[in-house]
């Protein structure tokens, strides 16, 4: 890729890519309509390139991704939330009204939006045609083709208008671009996509979908459809040439059943067009790129208080929907997220962190604020006295920058700007209602901060909105938690009156056991005695944590499986299974084998795997009960206790109860079984595995980690 100029790469780094008014209306009214589903939405978000790259950017930041990247626009949304996705469509809407220099008119961002709408379309449906694996992917890539075009106009202006008339009437100019500008659109387009962390390969079916037709054939599939749906929307409906297009790819596709697709995909954007009330050009599908206008209507310029007077009234009234958006948020996490996000739409802020102040009220600290530099999460900076420039815009409630100021920056202040890879930086305050949250610090250019000092009131009443909705979150929050607290200490008072009253009868019946087991003769029924006393003392345990105002789990210790098993399997194997008629089959070895966990975590979980069995099974079912020694799982020892039943098997919502523990109502007594295993097994350092289909029976296989002697360690 050639090395993006300074002024492009400030540009490609917002990731700026404007979306008609039109697309943003029809997206606000969707999410005020409460019939509206994801899909609904997906489907409106997917037709607009502005709209998709935001919503990828911020799905797949550090700061919301957790496994695998985002590439559908439903799973995006999803993981967002209606709430975020709307203060991201604010944000969207204000920056378009208050965005007086705008290098885009709303013909060239038409004609944009149709274009690559259509090649989307196109690669969409050549990809079936072909049988790729993933043809969203191929929309995916075909709408976005064209996205570094927007981005490079908003950089360079007229000279690359200029540069997209002259190529639309000679397309043999097109290999003048990075030669005139330093980069390509193409090239431009793929970063953003590396930029988001997303596959390399939907980038590379954007950076070379311009390729020459001689190489295009030996590229891999994605982008030889990109390229194939970009050249198909310069050619004439009836055209001869689809035949030598194909060609030059390695693509399985019919030259007629190209065509068809091809009138089907321009009557399908257009038909989105006139859904959405936008204009299509009369040379649609071609492109309708305008000459740059030799003369410009003269403007009339206001004086500098009424110029001063309109950006501080327009600016509070624009941004009050916003305010609105983000009070709807519902924890400080998403609030955080949703004003890094707003700030790099409204003002272009690409490098940004947040600090908040802490608990002392004292000192602004970035330790748990998510996807930012790891120095923030270091920094401990005292409000007084005013060492550096952050505190300095919190103490003076004003926004500043290391751009105006007449002192050499601080030793901080420098670190700060290496950090956000910046020239410079800019902090604004978040103060509201006389309470100080914290402080935005924002990397920047001189050249950025020269375009935002207009801007500076909008910076200020950006602060308030977002002091004010952190404010809200964070009362909000210590408010739950002391209503927790409150909470806890009545469940401590009433658990402690429980144990009391639990205590003596528990008491007089294993009084009584000892007494009955002196009076019996030495066979097998003391033996059950001395194990149900066993349980007794182990139900007095479990009662007597109940009163502990914070759990302690008892250590891991050395305990006999087998042993363990055969006493519980003479305790309730009548009185769960055989009762009951339901057939058990044991393979329990006589040897011992120590495991290395809790004596009443164990028989914990075992005691809740067979009452969730007992009361699955019916009359004439199985249940195979096995303990299996010397497994091996990842270099470590274990012991296999298995379960099999024939019973009609368990949902997959509450095997997920297993590995997330469900949320309990305070009236719930049922279901509570595998949730219980699931967190008794994590805390033990058991694994546990589970495989089950309606009407066939379920396996339960627990790896309990073997008990190894020091002298084997040594």
């Amino acid at each position: 890729m050639h090395r993006l100029p300074e002024v492009v790469r400030e540009f490609v780094a917002t990731g700026r890519i404007p979306s008609p008014p039109e697309v943003l209306v029809h997206l606000m009214r969707a999410m005020e309509d409460e019939a509206s589903s994801i899909a609904d939405l997906a489907q409106i978000v997917s037709q607009d390139p502005g709209l998709t790259s935001r919503i990828l950017s911020v799905a797949n930041s550090p700061a919301l991704r957790r496994t695998k990247e985002l590439t559908t626009i439903e799973d995006c949304l999803t993981s967002l939330g209606i709430r975020l996705v709307r203060a991201l469509v604010t944000c969207l809407s204000i920056q378009r009204l208050f965005d007086k220099d705008n290098q885009l008119s709303s013909a060239e961002v038409a004609d944009f939006w149709c274009h690559s709408l259509l090649v989307g379309e196109l690669a969409r449906a050549i990809a079936e045609q072909a049988d790729l694996k993933n043809p969203d992917d191929a929309y995916l890539s075909g709408l976005l083709h064209d996205i570094g075009e927007l981005i490079l106009l908003r950089a360079i202006g007229d000279p690359y208008r200029q540069f997209l008339a002259n190529v639309s009437a000679n397309p043999s100019l097109a290999a003048q671009e990075a030669q005139l500008f330093g980069t390509t659109h193409g090239d431009v387009a793929a970063w953003l996509i590396a930029h988001w962390g997303l596959n390399s390969v939907l980038g590379d079916g954007i950076a070379f979908h311009h390729a020459r037709a001689s190489e295009i054939g030996t590229a891999t599939a994605l982008p030889q459809v990109v390229w194939l749906a970009q050249a198909l929307t310069v050619l004439q409906e009836d055209s001869a040439e689809y035949g030598p297009l194909i060609d030059c790819t390695a693509l399985s596709i019919d030259q007629a059943a190209l065509a068809a697709t091809r009138a089907r995909a321009v009557e399908r954007t257009r038909q989105i067009a006139e859904a959405m009330g936008i204009a299509v050009a009369t040379e649609f599908p071609q492109r309708a790129i305008q000459q740059v206008p030799a003369t410009s209507a003269p403007v009339m310029a206001l004086s500098p208080a009424d110029s001063e007077l309109s950006v501080m009234v327009g600016g509070m009234a624009l941004l009050q929907p916003l305010q609105q958006d983000l009070l709807q948020l519902g924890n400080v996490k998403e609030v955080l997220l949703a004003l890094r996000e707003s700030a790099r739409i409204l003002f272009e802020l690409p490098s940004m962190a947040i600090l908040l102040v802490d608990a002392s009220g004292a000192v602004l600290t970035g330790d748990g604020v998510d996807d930012q530099p790891s120095l923030f999460r270091q920094l401990s900076i005292p409000l007084a006295p005013a060492g550096c420039l952050a505190a300095a815009a919190v103490a003076d409630r004003q926004v500043s920058a290391s751009f105006v100021s007449t002192q050499p920056l601080a030793l901080l202040d420098r670190q700060l700007v290496r950090a956000l890879s910046a020239e410079g930086l800019l902090c604004i305050p978040m103060v509201a209602r006389q309470r100080t949250v914290g402080v935005i610090l924002c990397g920047l250019s001189s050249l950025q901060y020269a375009g935002l000092q207009r801007r500076s009131p909008w910076l200020s009443h950006f602060g308030k909105i977002a002091a004010l909705s952190l404010d809200v979150v964070l009362v909000a929050e210590q408010q739950r938690q002391l209503a927790e607290e409150e909470r806890n200490q009545q469940f401590t008072r009433h658990a402690r009156q429980i144990v009391h009253e639990a205590g003596n009868p528990l008491g007089i019946i294993k009084s009584y056991l000892k007494i009955l087991e002196r009076k019996l003769p030495e066979d097998g029924v003391r033996q059950e005695l001395g194990i149900l006393t066993e349980e007794i003392d182990r139900v007095a345990a479990i009662v007597g944590k109940m009163a502990d105002d914070q759990v302690q789990h008892a250590a891991s210790q050395s305990i006999d499986l087998a042993g363990v098993l055969s006493d519980f399997l003479a305790l309730y194997a009548d009185p769960l299974f055989k009762q009951k008629g339901i057939r058990v089959e044991k393979q329990v070895p006589t040897v011992e084998i120590l495991a290395s966990v809790g004596c009443d975590s164990f028989k914990q979980i075992v005691l809740n795997l067979w009452k969730n069995a007992s009361e699955a099974l019916g009359a004439g079912e199985l249940v195979k009960i096995a303990l299996i020694d010397g497994v091996v799982h990842g270099g470590t020892h274990y012991a296999q206790l298995r379960i099999d039943d024939t019973g009609p098997g368990i949902s997959e919502e509450k095997i997920r109860t297993l590995y997330e523990p469900a949320a309990v109502s305070s009236t719930q007594t049922r279901g509570l079984g595998l949730s219980l295993v699931g967190r008794l097994a994590k805390q033990e350092g058991i694994l546990i595995t589970c495989r089950s289909q309606p009407g066939t029976g379920t396996c339960i296989e627990l790896l309990v980690p073997k008990f190894i002697p020091e002298s084997a360690l040594t």
